[in-house]
């Protein structure tokens, strides 16, 4: 007896929703997992004391491919372990580059490149090539680059910097720090060095590394089209950025083109957390990504978008007559100029800066507690913006 063609037809509909029902539940699509990750109710524990496992998808191993540092065949990208240090800082350096090829570059010999504003001695040279296979280069910052613009006023900088004195405004009175933050702003990518690199792991003196990480990270950047990759989240003392946030909205009226359509703008200016950061820095939240950290795409930084801002900025002089750092500079960029799906918590790199840490629950890990944020007295726990990031963005 033949079958009547509307049962017929109910009958691979309910077929094609089973199907449908199975595939979701084992391959959700991206958008979903990333609404999916975001903490509705707020971090209740905190992410890391789950087990931690490497991101998914492609990943490019050192056993599979040639990453022997003189190959010419090389599996390697065109991508850098940058430092702008010190020749005094040496020693400190030594002990964080040992951490970073012990736990990731032995497998992989990425280049190392150092910066400074000052020639590196034969020393320096000597001791950094012998923690490592890779090439090292040594690099000497042009003067026009981290010496203070011609439109700087030399005497309003001592009286601003003077009132962040007063106000015990760590670094204030430090030419040098003004200087750095700048040029991590927006010269590190300009030197010439580094115009045919495209990514960078920002490493710095006195930071340590606790796991084994058993991919090419600058590949997962690649492959997965990611632009930025952090560890740390934390609030900013809003007293050293009280215009960036006014000038960021006067560059964006001007501008509304560079807005993402999927940006972190509820980041930005979250008020619930920390109200009163909100309220000092007029109108945004202070939450930046550590960037003592940060695994980048200098392409981004390279953008019209982003140079347009930087400039902007660098013109209003906040870097000089404030104390604007590169870390909120870069995360406000990235929160209103770059689609969120393509920032990257790097949950898997345990990774310290005193006095906080990113230390994830793994085998691979040893030498932190998982779930640790922070050493040190009970109020920095408050400088964890975390929980706004995961809530508006997400936890991918």
């Amino acid at each position: 007896m033949a079958i009547a063609r509307p049962i017929r037809l109910l009958g691979a509909l309910c077929i094609l929703l089973v199907i449908g029902v199975i595939f979701y539940v084992s391959h959700p699509t991206q958008s979903l997992i990333s609404v999916g990750s975001r903490l509705q109710d707020g971090m209740k524990s905190d992410p890391l004391l789950d087990p931690t496992g490497e991101p998914e998808g492609l990943l490019w191993r050192a056993e599979d491919h040639d990453y022997s540092p003189d190959s010419t065949e090389s599996a390697r990208i065109n991508a850098t372990l940058l430092v702008l240090v010190r020749n005094e800082e040496l020693g400190d350096l030594v002990k964080t580059m040992e951490d970073l090829e012990r736990t990731w570059n032995n497998k992989f010999n990425y280049p190392w490149t150092f910066m400074n504003d000052k020639p590196f001695s034969e020393e320096f040279k000597r001791k950094t090539q012998a923690v490592t296979k890779a090439k090292c280069h040594y690099e000497l910052v042009p003067k026009e680059h981290w010496e203070e613009p011609d439109w700087i006023d030399p005497e309003l900088v001592k009286e601003s910097n003077k009132i962040l004195e007063e106000a015990k405004i760590q670094y204030a009175d430090k030419a040098s720090y003004h200087r750095m933050c700048r040029w991590n702003s927006g010269m590190f990518y300009k030197h010439p060095a580094l115009a045919n690199t495209r990514y960078y792991w920002r490493v710095e003196p006195k930071v340590q590394f606790f796991c084994n990480v058993d991919y090419d990270v600058f590949r997962y950047m690649q492959d997965h089209k990611k632009t930025y990759g952090f560890t740390i989240n934390l609030f900013d003392a809003p007293e050293t950025i009280t215009s960036l946030w006014p000038e960021t909205e006067r560059f964006l009226s001007e501008h509304p083109e560079y807005l993402a359509d999927n940006n972190m703008m509820e980041w930005l200016v979250d008020d619930k957390l920390r109200p009163e950061h909100n309220k000092k820095a007029n109108g945004y939240s202070t939450c930046h990504f550590w960037s003592n950290f940060e695994i980048g795409d200098m392409e981004f930084f390279r953008s019209e978008k982003y140079e347009a801002y930087f400039n902007h900025l660098d013109r209003a002089g906040g870097f000089f007559y404030e104390r604007w750092g590169d870390a909120p500079v870069h995360s406000i960029a990235l929160g209103l100029f770059e689609d969120a799906s393509k920032v990257h918590w790097f949950r898997d790199i345990g990774y310290r800066h005193v006095p906080y840490f990113n230390c994830p629950n793994s085998p691979k890990c040893s030498g932190c507690k998982p779930g640790k944020f922070y050493e040190g007295a009970d109020f920095l726990a408050k400088e964890d913006c975390r929980p706004n990031y995961f809530k508006y963005v997400g936890t991918h």
